[in-house]
């Protein structure tokens, strides 16, 4: 695979000397293999060696391989997770960080592992039945969602008291888990099919009506910081690329978590 860098590198030219030309943009030059979204964009090293010299460019392949590697936004994708669940999921299962693949700088993970880690049993942190309403936590803060999410996978119509008797956590802890999972879902889902309302892609997943009203006030709150990530990246490149960022790399954007009340 080639980063933007890559290219100019190959073609003779710094980076910033080759986004101003906008080589990579010119017509039949390969799309990028990577992710819509990504923050670092990768180019198949084939076609790109093909177009230079002329040559037909070759086809990337149609159909799902079990030996397919997946960035973060494809993982979370074909778990139909959000990309945030996702890194809670590849630090929390060892499976998942033992088969990370690192390519420029961009962690990848083949696809046969996600298959894998979603036929294991989800761990479970098991409570008496019958725990108290206000009793403290049994589960590390940082493995609230990863741990949760299974349960929800399992049957979207879960309980925050199931959750709580599962886990042992807090039911408040477990109610505020449910709402979190379903509202990125929810906005995941009208992500890839953006006629859906809320409420229908909450009746698509699974979730019942009384369970979902403040999962899908906080999914339009989730969409609406998803849809202006790009733009956002977009000036934090720029501003990289100017010499005005204190980071040799682009910055990371990150959006302020939304309250769940």
């Amino acid at each position: 695979m080639r980063t933007l860098a890559d290219l100019a590198a190959q073609q003779g030219v710094g980076t910033h000397s080759y986004l101003i030309a906008k080589r990579h943009l010119v017509d039949g030059f390969p799309a990028p293999i990577s992710s819509a979204g990504s923050r670092t964009r990768l180019y198949g090293g084939e076609q790109v060696d093909a177009f230079l010299a002329g040559q037909p460019v070759p086809d990337l392949p149609t159909e799902d391989d079990h030996q397919d590697l997946l960035d973060r936004r494809e993982c979370a994708a074909a778990l139909g997770i959000s990309p945030r669940t996702w890194d809670k999921y590849k630090t929390t299962y060892p499976i998942l960080a033992e088969h990370k693949v690192t390519i420029a700088g961009v962690g990848h993970w083949p696809r046969h592992i996600l298959h894998q880690q979603q036929t294991k049993k989800a761990a479970k942190v098991t409570a008496p039945p019958g725990r108290p309403t206000r009793s403290g936590d049994q589960v590390p803060r940082d493995q609230l969602l990863p741990l949760t999410a299974p349960l929800l996978d399992a049957d979207p119509t879960i309980s925050a008291a199931r959750v709580t008797e599962e886990l042992g956590m807090h039911r408040d802890t477990a109610q505020d888990a449910l709402l979190r999972l379903r509202a990125d879902r929810i906005a995941h889902l009208m992500l890839t099919d953006p006629s859906l309302t809320p409420d229908q892609s909450a009746a698509a997943l699974g979730y019942p009506a009384g369970q979902v009203r403040r999962a899908t006030v906080r999914a339009q709150t989730v969409l609406r910081a998803h849809r202006a990530a790009p733009y956002l990246a977009d000036v934090a490149r720029a501003l990289q690329q100017a010499g005005w960022a204190t980071t040799a790399t682009v910055p990371d954007i990150q959006r302020p978590p939304t309250r769940s009340n």
